[in-house]
């Protein structure tokens, strides 16, 4: 298996349902602006999506994934099916018990995770009415994760990519077509929520019967690869997923300030979502059923090596991507959200953030990458002491910079959170003689930091005044924002080119 071309598959699938993904935000913005029903509906939305980030993409995958490569590399098909059900059915059940209290406890949640919407009666009901909708979602998406989880340590990536498409499509129709049915318009979003995930769960089932592994009951909570998975996931849940806790946090301080503070932020982490998706949850994905092979097999040289080529891949794409955003936020945010209801203020405030969020953007996708070179040796606790670390850390900082930038500095928190955690598990892998850096960085990196400024010179000088960004239409925005793109993806290639980059030097091959 190609692993440059499984990335580009995956990331490819990636941007189709990201680009669907800011169509679905530019339906929303343009019907609701940014305001209290936003407000309402992001809030509902982004605790069972925490909820997924948490348990089912984030620790459930970093614990089960190794585990069943494990099984699937040292025993027999039947033994792996029988893993492959007792964890389906725990999982089943587990799920079914979170969705029926979620339900129950909507109004106490709401009140934990956005205590400042208790001022006002209206919204505060508005968002517990959106988060009992919106609530079983978590149970849906997460069985569609365990279906990923089998799909990605089968190498059969491009299934699981592809399925996020089916939620966006859910809301764009959803806001289209049935908002003016429901009172208020904006509950629409919320149904929009469970059936997308209904649709995404529906979508993996024939794959997984055609290759013979859809799930079958069977309750055996004493297997002990069951077992396994469960003792690595429960603290596997803060070594992956500091940053989404700190999204949640956040959420606690924005609520107390000026209305469309949640959604000013939800518009940027929208867009910033889409490098960190195409790049840290695309190598985070592939790489991980390697570097569980490469252990069971206790191949170390080629686990270093592994990483090395992640962490190289990464730096290529991840630092233009970080420094693109930030040098052409205004010009994104007005094309994509400008519209309607969503004014130049709202514009200059979701811009401030995603400024703010891409100063950590390497950081949160360099997490992605060295994080499972732990969990892919099943070793929980070095990550877990490092993102509680990180939480506090992030934290403390949250205290200080929302009194300085407002919610802006809830954003540049979370992304220097995110370099402290990469940081540290970097130091680790060091430390304890995981990972040794191949011959040839700091020529890399030079190289790179000189094609990224040359990049970066040209996009400025090219985007020209603000004001013709905030006033224009978007026939005209739309054509300019994608030749920025096109502009700044050419400059870099070609300045890579000119150092002597090319396509093959990164090409590698995962375990078979």
């Amino acid at each position: 298996m190609n692993l440059l071309r499984a990335l580009v598959t995956v990331s490819g699938f990636t941007l189709i349902s990201r680009i669907l993904g800011y169509a679905r935000d530019f339906v929303i913005a343009r019907a609701f602006g940014a305001g209290l029903f936003t407000d309402a509906f992001f809030v509902a939305f982004r605790i069972p999506n925490l909820l997924r980030r948490l348990f089912a993409e984030g620790a459930f995958s970093q614990a089960f994934v190794p585990v069943l490569a494990e099984h699937k590399n040292r025993t027999s098909p039947e033994e792996t099916r029988v893993l492959i059900d007792g964890v389906a059915t725990v999982l089943f059940l587990a799920l079914a018990l979170a969705a029926v209290l979620g339900v129950a406890f909507s109004p106490f949640i709401v009140y934990i995770s956005a205590p400042g919407f208790a001022a006002d009666p209206a919204k505060f009901e508005l968002t517990v009415t959106m988060l009992r909708i919106c609530f079983p979602y978590i149970a849906f998406i997460s069985l569609t994760a365990l279906a990923a989880g089998i799909f990605n340590t089968w190498n059969r990536f491009a299934i699981p990519a592809i399925t996020p498409v089916l939620l966006n499509v859910s809301f764009i129709v959803a806001a289209l077509f049935f908002a003016d049915r429901f009172n208020p318009p904006v509950l629409a979003l919320a149904w929009a929520v469970f059936f997308g995930g209904v649709l995404q769960l529906a979508f993996q089932i024939p794959f997984l019967v055609k290759m013979g592994l859809l799930p079958r009951w069977r309750f055996d909570w004493s297997h002990p690869g069951v077992r396994r998975v469960l003792k690595i996931m429960a603290p596997a849940t803060f070594g992956v997923s500091v940053a989404q806790i700190s999204l949640l946090i956040n959420t606690i301080f924005a609520s107390y300030l000026p209305t469309g503070s949640v959604s000013w932020l939800y518009y940027a982490d929208r867009l910033m979502e889409l490098p960190a998706g195409m790049l840290g949850v695309a190598l985070g994905t592939i790489l991980l059923p390697s570097l569980s092979k490469y252990h069971a097999d206790a191949n170390r040289g080629e686990y270093a090596r592994l990483l090395d080529w992640g962490l190289r891949v990464t730096v290529l794409l991840a630092v233009p991507s970080a420094v693109a955003l930030a040098v052409i936020a205004l010009p994104l945010v007005s094309t994509l959200f400008q519209y309607g209801r969503f004014g130049v203020d709202d514009a200059w405030m979701t811009c401030r953030a995603l400024e703010a969020y891409s100063i950590g953007l390497i950081g949160m996708i360099l997490v992605k990458i060295l994080a499972p070179g732990f969990y892919a040796r099943q070793n929980v606790k070095t990550p877990v002491k490092i993102g509680i670390l990180t939480l506090l850390a992030t934290q403390a900082m949250n205290l200080v910079f929302v009194r300085l930038f407002q919610h802006a500095g809830l954003a540049l928190a979370i992304g220097l959170g995110a370099c402290l955690n990469a940081g540290l598990l970097y130091f680790y892998l060091r430390r304890d003689g995981i990972y040794t850096p191949q011959a040839g960085w700091p020529l890399f990196v030079l190289k790179v930091a000189a094609s990224v400024g040359f990049m970066a010179v040209v996009l400025f000088t090219a985007m020209g005044e603000a004001s013709w960004w905030l006033r224009a239409s978007w026939q005209l925005k739309l054509p300019a924002v994608l030749g920025l793109v096109v502009l700044g993806a050419a400059i870099y290639a070609a300045s890579l080119a000119a150092f002597g980059f090319r396509p093959r030097d990164f090409s590698r091959r995962g375990a078979a």
